[in-house]
């Protein structure tokens, strides 16, 4: 059975998008799935935060999108059931270049099906923007999970980016789904959290799925970002573990 694509997807920068891909993927692969993420954010935040110097990495993401390299010649193996498409910077170029290329929406897409019998889940961390290669994404994928820093900002930019979903799956994609909005960066000592959360639950659950798990804002997760660790690696017992472990179970279900 091919694999399900899920892109992770928010035009807001800061919404914890790439901590989110990299420690499910890492829940997913505890779990014995076979995961593939693919780095598609030029910052190549995903690619890092897994351990890989990005100034070394010759072939990647990018020669797979302009099409100059198949997908399975760039994958890395990072344990038995995870592997990444890294990316670096010169990925920022194939926004540009996409645009002279034919049927530029469907590079990633073409370039999955090779694989897909390879994995059970294929994670895409996309960039913090509307961009070519988050259309990319989502004409690849089967869903999208939108993660939303629980802050008022964020919740007027997802209001905006399930418009630009449905324009999507109307005009490339039309199996794409909303696989849910996943809560991220709760402060619960601030009423402002509180409040976004409560709003959020109240006005989009009659549409979209509101995944019940909510990511805390934790130091934790940047330290585990900053020791190149998965937060279940690096602290299995800390509140921010039990919440991916939570999410990837709902994950599950949805997705």
């Amino acid at each position: 059975m091919p694999a399900k694509v899920i892109a992770f997807s928010n035009q807001k920068g800061g919404t914890g998008k790439t901590t989110t891909v990299l420690n499910l993927a890492g829940v997913l692969a505890d779990k014995g799935k076979k995961v593939l993420v693919i780095d598609l954010d030029p910052q190549g935040s995903l690619t890092t935060g897994f351990g890989i110097d990005i100034f070394d990495l010759g072939k990647n993401i990018y020669n797979v999108v302009i099409g100059q390299e198949p997908l399975d010649k760039v994958v890395l193996s990072l344990s038995p059931n995870l592997d990444i498409a890294p990316t670096d910077i010169n990925l920022s170029a194939a926004e540009l270049e996409l645009y002279l290329k034919p049927r530029r929406e469907d590079r990633l897409k073409n370039a999955l099906e090779p694989v897909r019998q390879d994995y059970e889940y294929i994670l895409i961390d996309c960039p913090p923007s509307l961009g070519m290669l988050t259309i990319n994404a989502l004409s690849a994928a089967d869903g999208v999970v939108i993660p939303m820093a629980c802050d008022f900002y964020s919740l007027v930019g997802v209001r905006l980016l399930l418009q630009s979903i449905t324009s999507t799956k109307t005009e490339l994609n039309p199996a794409l789904n909303i696989a849910g909005i996943l809560p991220t960066r709760f402060d619960q000592r601030t009423n402002h959290s509180k409040e976004v959360l409560q709003e959020l639950r109240e006005k989009l659950s009659p549409h979209v799925t509101i995944f019940e798990t909510v990511i805390h804002e934790t130091v934790k997760l940047k330290e585990a970002s900053s020791n190149q660790k998965t937060i279940t690696d690096y602290s299995p017992d800390h509140r921010a573990a039990d919440d991916y472990r939570h999410f990837a179970e709902e994950f599950l279900v949805h997705a």
